[in-house]
């Protein structure tokens, strides 16, 4: 039978890394085996659904590159794909009343004041937390009846075989095993009719002939019940795959501390798709080699749901942006134009970093400079394409993120060079370069251009003729004259991308600074 798996999410909040990370493991499953990777929304919860969530979700998975082949927004041959739409077409009715009348489910009458007693009870007197029965699981048909005449609104609840073992077999963690009498009886139709997650998912995979159920690991305490359902209705249950947890590099839970955040977020902080996809595949998961960048069709030829681990992923956000570095260096000259131009006109780009972070990533970069700097890179990509070619290719080599751009390259755009005070005190002290400053004018006057292997020569000739057997003094004092700054690109390439006017000018506020 051909692969078919699902992604399956409840759209009440945002796309996080767990949540992409299943959706692409069911992607890259069905494609490898040619399978069918299908989307369907569980929006049953329809006091906490949210449409635009929803759409947030198809949209974000679409950029990603995750495509499916059945869903709520390409169809197919098992729709509707939507659980409310399921429930209106009265897909899940027959099969609970098939329960119903095996005796495989029953009806319970309690009400939420009554529920909490039972539960506070429980706490009290340190007994397993849940709903085991009360006074309807084997309820009289006339004590269920008089309850349904006097309109006392009921749920309806799988019936859990007690005194047995239930037990499943799951790829990542092998055979799993409950005791019956600890497993509580859960609700499969709610009061206002609409079915629970426990029912209409299972029933879902079923009617949909979904081979393999992808899932974190939190869904593990609830197979059980799942297990106990397909038997009731005698189904072969698919294949359980419960992922292993996303934990931070410091092994505590994941957080924003971490650097984890809505996947759209990555792509405003400059996160590349590719490396994206690579980074979050291999957070629990790994080809069975050293190989660690890795291509979609490559991602695809190794995934295996065997390789999958039982211990925790880390998620490791230095990890994420080296691998979006060698993304980024592997760009040609005219992709790299492309993709920043691409980033920097995003929406999203400019509604990331115009919002100030409620809970910053320590280390992160203040939203409002960052902003003022893209933007001031996206002005001379239209004003001086030249300039901003150069000084795009000159910093490719040391960015991690597209977004990095912005300040990599602010010096080569900027009215005044912003000095950094401990470069300024550093290297303004030594007592040659007022000269040196002075005698590079001299030399670049009436120039219109320079070349890399003028500014090599124009910078070692003067250090020969005055004597420096070493480059430092020279190299140092000179950049941060040209840049404000202490490290940057090739000095030599950065001369070259400025040219002789912007040099000079930048050589003459350097020696004001000198006066000073």
């Amino acid at each position: 039978m051909p692969v078919r798996v699902r992604f399956a999410p409840s759209p009440t909040g945002l796309l996080h890394v767990g949540a992409l990370r299943t959706a692409l493991y069911n992607f890259l499953m069905a494609n490898r085996d040619g399978g069918q990777n299908i989307l369907r929304i569980e929006d049953t919860d329809r006091t906490r659904y949210n449409p635009e969530s929803e759409a947030e979700f198809i949209s974000t998975l679409k950029w990603i590159g995750i495509e499916f082949h059945e869903g709520p927004h390409v169809g197919g041959p098992k729709a509707p794909y939507r659980q409310s739409e399921r429930k209106e077409a009265g897909i899940y009715e027959p099969y609970w009343r098939q329960l119903l009348a095996v005796g495989k489910a029953y009806r319970a009458f309690e009400t939420p004041q009554e529920l909490d007693e039972m539960r506070q009870f429980q706490q009290i007197n340190k007994m397993p937390t849940g709903y085991f029965g009360g006074e309807w699981r084997d309820a009289s048909p006339e004590k269920v009846a008089e309850a349904e005449a006097a309109g006392k609104p009921s749920v309806i609840r799988l019936k859990i075989p007690r005194g047995e073992k239930i037990v499943i077999d799951d790829v990542v963690r092998g055979r799993l095993e409950w005791d019956s009498d600890t497993v509580d009886d859960p609700v499969l139709i709610k009061a206002d009719g609409m079915p629970t997650y426990h029912f209409a998912a299972m029933v879902d995979d079923h009617l949909m002939e979904i081979t393999h159920v992808l899932r974190g690991e939190e869904w593990v305490s609830s197979a059980p019940k799942h297990k106990v359902l397909f038997d009731a209705f005698g189904w072969t249950p698919p294949v359980w795959v419960h992922c292993p947890v996303i934990v931070g590099n410091d092994g505590k839970k994941l957080s924003k501390r971490h650097g984890a955040t809505r996947v759209l977020d990555y792509g405003a902080m400059g996160i590349l798709r590719e490396p994206l996809k690579n980074f979050v595949a291999l957070i629990g998961w790994a080809p069975g080699n050293d190989q660690e960048v890795m291509t979609q069709e490559e991602l695809i030829h190794a995934f295996s749901i065997d390789r999958l681990q039982a211990s925790p992923g880390r998620f490791d956000l230095d990890k994420l942006r080296w691998m979006n570095g060698v993304a980024i260096r592997a760009l040609s000259p005219e992709d790299l134009w492309d993709t920043v131009s691409a980033y920097l006109a995003d929406p999203w780009t400019k509604k990331y970093w115009s919002t100030p972070d409620p809970e910053p990533i320590p280390g992160a970069p203040d939203h409002a400079v960052v902003l003022a700097e893209l933007e001031t890179l996206q002005k001379a990509m239209t004003d001086q394409p030249d300039l901003a070619r150069k000084a795009l290719l000159l910093e490719q080599e040391r960015v991690l993120t597209l977004a990095e751009f912005g300040a990599a390259c602010s010096f080569f755009f900027g009215e005044e060079v912003k000095f950094e005070e401990k470069a300024v005190q550093k290297w303004f002290g030594e007592a040659h370069a007022g000269k040196m400053f002075s005698d590079f004018q001299a030399e670049l006057s009436g120039r219109s251009e320079v070349s890399v292997e003028d500014c090599e020569r124009m910078v070692k000739g003067w250090a020969e003729l005055n004597g420096f057997e070493k480059l430092g003094p020279v190299v140092h004092p000179t950049r941060v004259a040209l840049t404000g700054k202490t490290v940057g690109p090739g000095l030599f390439e950065l001369m070259s991308a400025l040219g002789p006017h912007e040099m000079s000018r930048r050589l003459s506020a350097a020696k004001e600074l000198l006066r000073a």
